[in-house]
């Protein structure tokens, strides 16, 4: 069992597509700060998703053989709002914390899981809100970070989080 654990966060993109149109083109960018009324919605959303992992580790049932696979118990998908804005994040059950050069390692984990394992699937299912179906993807091919806990608190105006760690790949 886990513990201790880790908290790594990244932006999210959000958007919906107008009722006139279902173009890709034509969607609509909803802010990381509009998206905060969402958070209930799109954390059902993410539970009915977790519910098709077949143990109790989440994503870290996929990490490879090694020490991270031996050290990371569970891995887990959320959102949470930090300063008013609703940001992804992935938490980590650790057996024992991990070096420099893992925590990179379980970094770069996450970002291909946001863009093209758990992330990718989950970005392509509408969440049902009051105001339409939304989209939500881990990943954006722009300006993408990732923080860890920490930086974000450092970084926050309002100890609430906030700061670079990880560019797009």
């Amino acid at each position: 069992m886990a513990n201790e654990t880790m908290r790594i966060f990244f932006p999210l993109k959000i958007f919906t597509y107008p009722h006139y149109d279902c173009m890709e083109d034509e969607r609509e960018d909803i802010s990381q700060r509009d998206a905060v009324k969402y958070e209930d919605q799109i954390l059902a959303a993410i539970a009915k998703e977790n519910r098709h992992f077949e143990n109790d580790r989440g994503l870290a049932e996929y990490l490879d053989e090694g020490p991270l696979k031996d050290k990371v118990y569970s891995l887990y998908p959320s959102v949470e709002v930090v300063d008013g804005e609703l940001w992804g994040v992935m938490t980590a059950g650790l057996k024992e914390s991990l070096t420099g050069e893992e925590t990179a390692a379980l970094m770069d984990y996450v970002c291909g899981q946001n863009s093209d394992g758990y992330g990718e699937g989950f970005e392509q299912r509408p969440i049902k809100t009051p105001d339409g179906e939304i989209y939500v993807s881990f990943w954006d091919s722009g300006d993408y970070s990732m923080k860890l806990e920490q930086q974000m608190k450092n970084d926050s105006p309002d100890s609430g989080y906030g700061g670079l760690v990880m560019g797009g790949m």
